[in-house]
C-alpha cells in the first residue's frame, strides 16, 4: 500500500498558478503511475494528469494540457503538478493516487489522498 499527502491547494485568481505536492510514502515501488484527479462539486472525479514512477513518460487531459506541467522532485520525494493561467472551472478538490495499470482511468488506481482544495476566483 502506498500513503499520499498531498499540499499546496488553496484561493488563486482567474490566471494564477498554483503548485500541488504529492508526497508517497510506503510500498512506492510496487507502483507504475502517480496520477493527480481533480472532482468539482456535483461532478465525477476526472483525470488532470500523470507521470511514471521513472519520470520519464507525462499524460495530461485535454483540459489542462499546455498550461500543466507534472514532474517528480527527486531530492523532495514528491510528485508535483504546476498549474498555470489557471481559470474557474479548474476549482474543486485535487486528489493523488497511485496505480498500476494505465495512467488516466480513475478506477485502475488503488491508492489515494485525502485530496487538497483548489478554487479559482474570477
Amino acid at each position: 500500500q502506498v500513503h499520499l499527502v498531498e499540499s499546496g491547494g488553496g484561493l488563486v485568481q482567474a490566471g494564477g498558478s498554483l503548485r500541488l505536492s504529492c508526497a508517497p510514502s510506503g510500498r512506492t515501488s510496487s507502483y507504475y503511475y502517480l496520477g493527480w484527479f481533480r472532482q468539482a462539486p456535483g461532478k465525477e472525479r476526472e483525470f488532470v494528469a500523470a507521470i511514471n514512477w521513472g519520470g520519464a513518460r507525462t499524460y495530461y487531459a485535454d483540459s489542462v494540457k499546455g498550461r500543466s506541467t507534472i514532474s517528480r522532485d527527486y531530492a523532495n520525494n514528491t510528485v508535483d503538478l504546476l498549474m498555470s493561467s489557471l481559470k474557474p472551472e479548474d476549482t474543486g478538490v485535487y486528489y493523488c493516487a497511485a496505480g498500476k495499470i494505465a495512467p488516466t482511468n480513475s478506477r485502475l488506481y488503488d491508492d489515494w489522498g485525502q485530496g487538497t482544495q483548489v478554487t479559482v476566483s474570477s
